[in-house]
């Protein structure tokens, strides 16, 4: 099972990644204003994260593969990492509908 780590940058924002059980960051969060905009946004990866039209698959000018998860409402609630092929960007992808359903939160 996967868990959400999250923490206030120095820029006084607050974030989270998600980490899978072998402690790789899967998605990682934007800057939210309070910790409490970010626990709604953990709420809404766990809620979308089942839903596979949520994954915006793309590419990067550079070549490389990531996805975005979003929201019902169209808003990127989570980035991934890059990816060197596209098969480990939709791994990546499956380790989150995997992982982010029924993680655990901690602090950093």
């Amino acid at each position: 099972m996967g868990k959400f780590v999250t923490k206030k940058g120095n820029d006084g924002q607050y974030y989270f990644n998600l980490k899978a059980d072998n402690g790789q960051i899967i998605l990682s969060s934007e800057g939210y204003s309070s910790s409490s905009a970010r626990d709604n946004g953990i709420e809404s990866v766990k809620t979308n994260a089942t839903n596979d039209d949520r994954f915006d698959r793309k590419t990067s000018s550079n070549g490389k593969y990531y996805f975005n998860l979003k929201a019902v409402n169209g808003q990127t609630i989570g980035k991934s990492e890059l990816y060197e092929s596209s098969s480990g960007r939709d791994n990546g992808i499956e380790s989150v509908k995997k992982n982010a359903p029924d993680a655990t939160i901690a602090e950093e």
